[in-house]
């Protein structure tokens, strides 16, 4: 089969690639990690998975530039320890269009998420010859998802393809002494 006519998707759990990449102390370039998948993966669809946030509309922007299809969860504050959060649970959404939505849609799916939620999916995905791969943040992942280890991708490996890096800027400035 010709590479051109793969048509992989990504399912994307925002929150858990987003926490867990930068609870070890860097940031994802994500014009970066969407042209991994589309040149490493032939992902032709990349669906990001992420709770709506009335401020958060630049973010929205910068994904949506970069190329992925955002679908939207509402979400749910609340105080806990005295600290207010924010969730917006996409695990139901994300398996509802990898397992029926889109499911004739792609060839193989790649889940990008350590969560053990998700080790349903990964079952039923693999069981019908459609799991490429599961992308996880770290080491850390679930223990329900390490009988499909085979297919684990560790993102914090890829930090130096999609690191986002902030452009220092110099004090030169652009005039010479006379």
């Amino acid at each position: 089969m010709d590479n051109k006519s793969i048509n992989n998707f990504a399912f994307i759990d925002s929150q858990n690639l987003n926490l867990g990449v930068r609870s070890l102390g860097w940031m994802i370039d994500y014009k970066k990690f969407r042209l991994y998948l589309k040149n490493k993966y032939n992902v032709t669809q990349a669906f990001m998975f992420i709770g709506l946030v009335a401020n958060n509309q630049k973010l929205y922007t910068i994904l949506q530039k970069a190329g992925f299809i955002l679908i939207f969860k509402p979400t749910v504050q609340y105080f806990e320890n005295g600290k207010q959060t924010v969730k917006g649970n996409v695990d139901a959404e994300l398996v509802l269009h990898a397992a029926a939505i889109q499911y004739k849609n792609y060839e193989r799916a790649i889940i990008v998420s350590g969560d053990g939620d998700f080790a349903c999916l990964a079952e039923f995905l693999d069981d019908n010859d459609k799991l490429l791969h599961i992308f996880t943040p770290n080491n850390k992942y679930s223990k329900l998802l390490k009988p499909f280890s085979r297919y684990v991708v560790r993102i914090d490996q890829l930090k130096n393809t999609i690191e986002y890096k902030t452009i220092k800027k110099t004090s030169i400035s652009g005039r010479s002494k006379p």
